[in-house]
């Protein structure tokens, strides 16, 4: 036999927003969750784009510097210095 029966309108009542706070308040902690997982996901992110961009600053500044690199060493002032290295002697 249910204790339904024997409950009072007013004790029903009392149940029924006992229960919906009871949700309610498993809701707000789920969604706080939710929140912080999306928060702690955003953070990673954005040291991931932040560590990315340090590499791209970086290889640019390598390739300024090996194109620099390669202009002397094609000019003839560079060539000429690389011959002196490599054991040639001026006339």
């Amino acid at each position: 036999m249910s204790q339904e029966k024997w409950l009072t309108p007013e004790d029903r009542a009392k149940r029924i927003a006992v229960g919906a706070t009871v949700a309610g308040v498993l809701l707000v902690l789920f969604l706080f969750v939710v929140i912080i997982i999306q928060l702690v996901q955003i953070g990673y992110k954005n040291a991931e784009i932040a560590r990315i961009e340090s590499e791209i600053e970086r290889f640019e500044q390598l390739a300024d510097q090996l194109e620099k690199d390669r202009d002397y060493f094609e000019s003839e002032l560079g060539m000429y210095h690389e011959a002196l290295e490599q054991g040639w002697k001026t006339p």
